[in-house]
Parts: structure tokens; sequence; C-alpha cells
């Protein structure tokens, strides 16, 4: 069928082919791209653990008052460790003495 054809009708067929394969390669991407902020949005929706002591101070006792590990809801640790000194210089107590047991943001 393909055998005897003239060089436009080889440009189309050319053309076409490429046409499908890069249609292929757009849709391959678009559902990369959405996989991708799937992972990004169910990430953002899971509490981060704030590790408990580096290795270094692992020997040394915890402070008294100290208790256990904080859950940071879409909160970095910078923004959580601030909120905690604010409440605890509010409040007129040591940090040692409050207890945090997860910090969220309210949007």
């Amino acid at each position: 069928m393909l055998e005897k054809i003239g060089i436009g009708d080889a440009a189309i067929v050319a053309v076409l082919g490429y046409a499908v394969v890069f249609f292929g390669l757009i849709l391959l991407m678009a559902v990369v791209v959405a996989i991708g902020k799937a992972f990004v949005s169910m990430e953002k929706n899971t509490p981060v653990d704030v590790p408990a002591a580096p290795a270094a101070a692992k020997n040394v006792p915890e402070a008294p008052g100290a208790a256990g590990e904080l859950k940071l809801h879409d909160v970095e640790p910078k923004t959580a460790a601030m909120l905690m000194a604010i409440v605890a210089d509010k409040m007129g107590k040591p940090l040692n003495e409050l207890r945090f047991n997860s910090i969220k943001e309210v949007k």
C-alpha cells in the first residue's frame, strides 16, 4: 500500500508519526505532573515528627519537665520554636515546665 508513494505523501506520514509521538509524550508528562502534585498534597497533610535529640546529646539527661515528642502540622520547626518561646514568656514560666503536644497552623 505504501510501496509507491510520492514525496508529499511521505512527508504527511512522517508529520503524522511525529504528531502521535509528541502527543504521547505530552500525555505522559501530564500524568507524571498529576501524580507529583498528588504526592505533594498527601505529604502536606502528614504531620511532621520532630526528632527527640541529636546524636551528640544522647548521653545528656533530659531537662526536668521535658515531655515527649511534638507533632507539627504545616508548621516549620523554627516557627514552632518561636511560638513556644513566646507562650513561655507570656505565661512567665520556663519552657521546660510547659508541655506542647502539637502545633497546627490555622488557615
